[in-house]
């Protein structure tokens, strides 16, 4: 996957609390095997209002979600993150995050920014007052901004979850990380062993 240093566009900001996996991605999706597909099912139940954030104008090409503490709680599902990815954000900033959900998140090379509660309630007012200001999520600084509104707030990530988005490292690109030992250890393998080789 692509590493993620910053992140620069509009934000669609959702100003709900304890939004869960299912709330994300209603359980009928999980029939899918692939990791595309699902925008059309992200926050299924809630886009039937047409009011909902998401049927707003200009929200299709938000790159940011801004939302209350907790955000991603409930089930371990990975198409929670996959329909935030498809529908096209690349960031969440929240005050918190269930845990599943972030590492998930991580995995998948979407930046899970937990910012301040009261960082996010001030991100929440500049947008209610300009929702077609510009957010940058800056990973290498951790740091979430609104310029035009002179907002830049710090938000938290592990070293380890920052390095891994910044590299672009998804657990197959961890591995990989290590194939010239994994390549010696496969050559000196007894050769009446199980094997894969020539299948």
């Amino acid at each position: 996957m692509a590493g993620v240093k910053r992140i620069a566009g509009r934000a669609v900001a959702l100003d709900r609390r304890d939004v869960d996996t299912d709330q994300i991605i209603p359980a009928s999706w999980l029939k899918r095997v692939e990791r595309t597909g699902f925008a059309a099912g992200l926050f299924g139940a809630w886009r039937q209002d047409p009011d909902f954030v998401l049927n707003r104008p200009g929200a299709a090409e938000a790159k940011v979600l801004v939302a209350g503490s907790n955000f991603g709680c409930g089930s371990s599902r990975e198409h929670a993150v996959w329909a935030l990815q498809d529908f096209g954000f690349q960031a969440v900033v929240a005050p918190s995050f269930g845990d599943i959900f972030r590492n998930n998140s991580v995995a998948a090379g979407l930046v899970p920014a937990k910012a301040g509660e009261e960082a996010v309630a001030r991100l929440f007012a500049a947008l209610a007052a300009d929702p077609d200001a510009e957010v940058v999520v800056d990973v290498a600084a951790r740091e979430v901004a609104i310029p035009s509104a002179g907002l830049a707030e710090p938000f938290e990530l592990a070293g380890y979850a920052q390095w891994r988005l910044l590299e672009g490292l998804d657990d197959i690109g961890l591995t990989l990380r290590h194939e010239e030992e994994i390549t010696a250890f496969e050559a000196s393998r007894p050769p009446w062993l199980p094997s894969l080789a020539g299948q």
